[in-house]
């Protein structure tokens, strides 16, 4: 009996040495993001109580939801946001903020560079990367493949954040500017924006160096001063203006 006790033992750590000889950690590759929008939830935040009708009207003509595609290219410590495949259904849809961004983050200097496109302007951001004080839990979900532990944070002071991280991708990014978890963000949740990025696809490309370069051409500013250029422009916009300020700095 011990001698078979001692057997299965031994089975039982091969098995375990195995598993972990064969786990796949990725520290290079590509991930398609698939962002969506609830064009009904802004539709009813902008649109006053009396405007009820309007809205409903709105609703008609609307699709519930903006869906839109963005790459993320890391290798090592860097990643490159940028947008992906086309939308077909958008083409009858207006542009909303952050369509279109273009994100570089070098995590081992701290470096975030980004390009945004704000009406008829482009501007480069360059900033230190946004610092979030994060809270693991417990609660774990599949993405793409991937099992992932969830997280919270507030951002800007009143943003309420939910994202979904894999240490199974060294590369401790995510889309946009966000990063800091013990591995890569597959999945993300700006509920009171009615904002989510979740990844659909991840490729194991070999991505080098020289494909991740920041943005380059506009108006160079950094978000402080970007969001008072924001501030100005929209001050007379009234219940409009501070979600469009909040998309576009986000």
């Amino acid at each position: 009996m011990k001698y078979l006790m001692c057997m299965l033992m031994c089975c039982f750590l091969c098995m375990i040495n195995m598993q972990a000889q064969n786990a796949v950690f990725l520290s290079q590759g590509r991930i398609e993001f698939e962002k969506k929008i609830s064009l009904y939830a802004i539709i009813d935040e902008q649109l006053e109580e009396e405007d009820e009708s309007w809205a409903a009207l709105e609703k008609k003509l609307t699709p519930r939801f903006k869906t839109t595609y963005f790459d993320l290219e890391f290798n090592g410590s860097k990643t490159l946001y940028k947008p992906g495949r086309d939308n077909p259904e958008n083409n009858k849809l207006r542009q909303l903020p952050a369509e279109d961004n273009v994100v570089y983050t070098n995590l081992q200097d701290s470096l975030s560079v980004s390009q945004k496109h704000v009406y008829e302007q482009t501007f480069i951001l360059n900033d230190s990367t946004r610092k979030i004080k994060w809270k693991i839990t417990d609660e774990m979900r599949n993405i793409a493949g991937f099992q992932c532990r969830r997280a919270n944070a507030i951002i800007m002071d009143s943003i309420y954040v939910v994202a979904y991280y894999t240490d199974e991708i060294t590369t401790t990014g995510g889309p946009e500017s966000f990063n800091g978890l013990p591995g890569m963000i597959l999945g993300l949740a700006l509920p009171h924006e009615h904002i989510t990025w979740f990844a659909t696809k991840v490729y194991t490309d070999k991505i080098s160096d020289t494909e991740l370069q920041p943005p380059a051409k506009g108006r160079k500013t950094n978000a402080k001063a970007l969001l008072a250029t924001l501030q100005d422009l929209m001050k007379d916009w009234g219940r409009w203006g501070k979600p469009y300020q909040r998309q576009i700095m986000i």
